[in-house]
């Protein structure tokens, strides 16, 4: 019988030298098990590149706007690199803000801008800023060393002014004083050639009758702030009542400041209080005494009639009942 010859393949062909992608099945060629083609993985790595770079682009982009938050070191951060808009800080809500932080870590990013390399200017989240300073003095830890903030690409001083306010007018329940002070601030350092145009831009989304009312207290800003402890607590109508005076009264602000001066105020209520008395109409000054009858004299203040003299006698002062009466 004749012997039975193995298969082979075609001469010149083996499976060494088949393609790559191919391999021999015994029934035919197919793909070789988790094998691609080079054409295949090049596609592959020139879509992921290309992703990569529009992600870094996005990031950059995002950076550059001031909508990356990025951890900074608190001594890096300059909180008076502008007036703020606050005046004092309640003592309760600082303490509901120190212990979240504790808790629950910083949740909202403060807003800063660069004003030199490693060095930041506060535009907003003084209270986050401070809480985390205390916070830090108080245990050391390292993770109140750092604040999580936004770097804003602000292009001019108003603008920073501007992101301020419209933080803090989210945030914050500022007074019209504090309002009108900012104002009043800005203008003075030459940011605004006015309090009223830095109302006007400032406030710029408030209704017209927020920012009237913040020109009022402007006016109180500037005729007696300097000789207010406590003017961040003075109601919205108690502060408006008080620039109507000023504005009907010529002698109006020095009877107030003098009351101040006599009345040193010990707290807010006590300075409200000399505020609302000097607010009150001053009694009429009393009548000279005015001779109705030989040695009788007669004066009048409100509510009151007081008769002196020599000629006060008994006879005299049971005729003035009898005429009463009859009256």
């Amino acid at each position: 019988m004749a012997k039975r010859k193995r298969l082979t393949p075609a001469t010149g062909l083996s499976e060494s030298v088949l393609p790559e992608t191919e391999t021999h099945t015994g029934a035919g060629f197919g793909p070789r098990p988790g094998a691609r083609a080079p054409i295949a993985d090049v596609a592959g790595q020139a879509a992921a590149q290309a992703a990569l770079e529009t992600l870094a682009d996005e990031v950059a982009r995002n950076r550059r706007e001031g909508r990356v938050v990025q951890s900074l070191p608190l001594q890096s951060v300059v909180e008076d690199h502008m007036v703020r808009d606050r005046m004092s800080q309640d003592a309760g809500d600082q303490a509901v803000l120190e212990a979240s932080l504790r808790a629950r870590g910083q949740q909202t990013p403060i807003e800063v801008v660069e004003i030199a390399e490693g060095r930041y200017g506060l535009i907003s989240g003084w209270r986050r800023l401070h809480a985390l300073r205390r916070l830090h003095a108080e245990t050391g830890e390292a993770r109140f060393a750092v604040v999580q903030a936004l770097i804003k690409p602000v292009e001019t001083v108003s603008d920073g002014y501007v992101a301020m306010v419209e933080e803090n007018e989210i945030r914050a329940n500022l007074s019209f004083y504090e309002r009108a002070r900012l104002a009043c601030e800005a203008a003075r350092l030459g940011v605004y050639p006015t309090p009223s145009e830095a109302v006007r831009v400032l406030f710029a989304h408030a209704p017209a009758a927020k920012r009237s009312k913040i020109n009022s207290f402007v006016r109180l800003c500037e005729a007696l702030g300097a000789h207010l402890a406590y003017p961040e607590t003075i109601p919205e109508k108690l502060g408006l009542s008080l620039v109507s005076a000023l504005e009907r009264e010529d002698g109006f602000a020095r009877r107030l400041k003098e009351a101040l001066r006599k009345s040193p105020p010990a707290d807010a209520a006590a300075e409200r209080r000399v505020l609302e008395r000097v607010l009150r109409p001053p009694a009429p000054a009393a009548a000279a005494p005015e001779e109705v009858a030989p040695g009788v004299r007669l004066q009048t203040s409100r509510g009151r009639i007081v008769l002196s003299g020599k000629g006060i006698t008994p006879d005299l002062a049971q005729a003035l009942r009898e005429f009463l009466a009859r009256r």
